[in-house]
């Protein structure tokens, strides 16, 4: 007990005196998580809602890799997205991928679209997106429900669909 008292004081001095030497907080690093190549059905949209237009595009498939996983994405999810007249659209992609070696994993993915302008007129494309994964919490996989993660897109010629980049935060 005591020996944690002293780390936990130890800890706080340190951030305390880092706080009044001015010094920026150390960035969290990214690891390579995995990759999805995602395969997509005919997306439609319902226009004009009292929230914006909301777009519907059917996940139908795919693949994915990364150092500790591998397997298909599920067809049956979508991705669910609400645009609004300012060029931002947020995103919900809600689906399910099943590893090599037979586990199921639910993938809830929220992000944001800017299609927008910067500050001196040009125009700017924004795609950042935080995956959920719940797998199994006695798997091999159950560290993927205890990180968060970030993804980017990554647009292939000759791919009907979106392949999505995915880093643990460190």
């Amino acid at each position: 007990m005591k020996r944690l008292l002293f780390a936990i004081l130890v800890a706080v001095a340190t951030l305390t005196v880092g706080a009044q030497n001015n010094q920026q907080p150390e960035a969290p690093q990214l690891e390579f998580a995995l990759q999805l190549k995602v395969t997509l059905g005919e997306a439609f949209s319902i226009n004009n809602t009292q929230h914006g237009r909301r777009t519907v595009i059917p996940i139908t498939g795919g693949t994915f890799e990364g150092p500790q996983l591998k397997g298909t994405i599920i067809n049956g999810g979508a991705d669910y997205q609400l645009a609004n007249a300012d060029g931002r659209t947020e995103l919900e992609a809600i689906y399910c991928i099943k590893t090599d070696d037979g586990v199921y994993i639910h993938v809830r993915n929220r992000g944001i679209i800017c299609n927008t302008k910067d500050e001196q007129g040009r125009p700017s494309f924004y795609f950042r997106c935080a995956p959920q994964f719940e797998a199994p919490a006695d798997s091999k996989y159950g560290w993927l429900n205890n990180s968060l993660f970030l993804c980017a897109p990554s647009f292939s010629q000759g791919f009907n669909g979106i392949v999505l980049n995915v880093w643990r935060v460190k």
